[in-house]
């Protein structure tokens, strides 16, 4: 990887960080609003803890794609030739995908076996939920 290739992923891994650092965790609203109002909609309760599901499961995400940044932004200063090489076999990781997520780890096929096979279980009908 050429120093010029390298100085552009370090302008976006710091692109990111920015956006990341400066965005506000979800907030995740109560179930209820009112300590004295027990009943109510049926369909809130549910709805409720689906978008507590959401709110929380975003701020994780936002939470571990920021520590990665981080991690990569230091791969850069501290061992600048290491960067863009695969964590598990030591392969270069495709300009592409360090492009579309400058700070992955790992090469599409070392990532696909740390994912697993259910991650990669896909529906092919409507009906099928596993």
């Amino acid at each position: 990887m050429t120093p010029k290739q390298r100085e552009a992923y370090l302008q976006q891994l710091l692109a990111l960080h920015a956006e990341l650092s400066g965005k506000a965790p979800q907030r995740i609203e109560p179930n209820r609003t009112d300590d004295a109002r027990v009943g109510g909609d049926e369909d809130e309760q549910p709805l409720n803890e689906m978008m507590q599901a959401i709110a929380s499961s975003r701020n994780r995400n936002t939470d571990g794609v920021l520590a990665r940044v981080v991690k990569a932004l230091g791969k850069l200063r501290e061992d600048p030739d290491s960067f863009g090489e695969c964590e598990e076999c030591g392969d270069d990781i495709p300009t592409g995908r360090l492009q579309a997520m400058p700070y992955a780890e790992f090469c599409v096929a070392c990532q696909g076996g740390k994912d697993g096979p259910k991650a990669r279980a896909t529906r092919r009908k409507l009906t099928d939920y596993t």
